[in-house]
């Protein structure tokens, strides 16, 4: 990697990871398609991987008392079944295609975030949890990203913004140690140089928690999703801009 590619890997690691100090999620939604623009997916992913595992264990750990842990038993089944899936994709899938689906998928929810309408709020029934799991799972393995199912899912049956924040890290926590299993299991943790850039980001991802947290308690939940929605649409832009032009 050259002296650019750092630069700018560290300031898209500082806006994913002030986003997620923010909501508890979005790293890997604004990361991963940023970061696919100059490194191959199937690096950025084990990486991002391994980031937001610490990022997940800090985050839910300093709200271990709000977490919905009956939430996340209904979750982990499917999930379990889906990283499986999206872990041998990432594999056997050629670039381009990753990359379309992944622009595409992340356009996707951005939109859907943009339009929705604030309203009463009604908690969604549970059977939902089998679906988003699922889905959340696949994408997850397959992109590292697989926040969407999973933060739509549970912001329909979470109202508290701190609860939904400790829920979605602890949730992410775990399914975090399952595509490490996944993933050593398909060789793409075996290489020590995504160990070692990990190390290197550490503190820029911890200064950037950090700020995100600070500001937590200032944002409203409208202003915050705004935001994120907003990023990610640059985010899928690009990324299906090169999908593109390297098909």
């Amino acid at each position: 990697m050259s002296s650019s590619d750092y630069l700018y890997a560290a300031g898209v690691l500082l806006l994913a990871y002030f986003v997620r100090g923010i909501s508890g999620f979005g790293s890997g939604l604004v990361a991963v398609p940023l970061l696919a623009l100059r490194f191959p997916l199937t690096q950025v992913v084990p990486f991002m991987l391994i980031a937001d595992f610490a990022a997940s264990a800090l985050v839910g750990g300093l709200n271990f008392r709000r977490v919905e842990w009956a939430e996340i038993r209904r979750l982990l089944p499917a999930t379990l079944v889906g990283v499986a899936l999206g872990t041998s994709l990432l594999v056997s899938l050629p670039a381009s295609v990753l990359l379309s689906v992944l622009g595409g998928f992340i356009l996707l929810f951005a939109v859907r975030g943009l339009l929705s309408q604030a309203g009463p709020f009604t908690p969604a029934s549970p059977r939902w949890a089998w679906p988003a799991a699922l889905s959340g799972g696949a994408v997850s393995g397959l992109f590292g990203t697989g926040g969407p199912p999973y933060v739509i899912y549970l912001s329909h049956r979470i109202r508290d913004k701190s609860a939904l924040r400790a829920t979605l890290s602890a949730l992410f926590f775990l399914e975090g140690l399952l595509r490490i299993l996944a993933f050593l299991a398909a060789g793409l943790l075996w290489s020590t140089t995504v160990w070692w850039h990990s190390l290197l980001a550490a503190p820029l991802i911890l200064a950037a928690l950090f700020a995100g947290s600070h500001v937590h308690t200032r944002l409203s939940d409208a202003q915050m999703l705004r935001l994120v929605n907003l990023l990610l649409l640059g985010s899928a832009a690009a990324v299906l801009a090169k999908a593109w032009w390297s098909a």
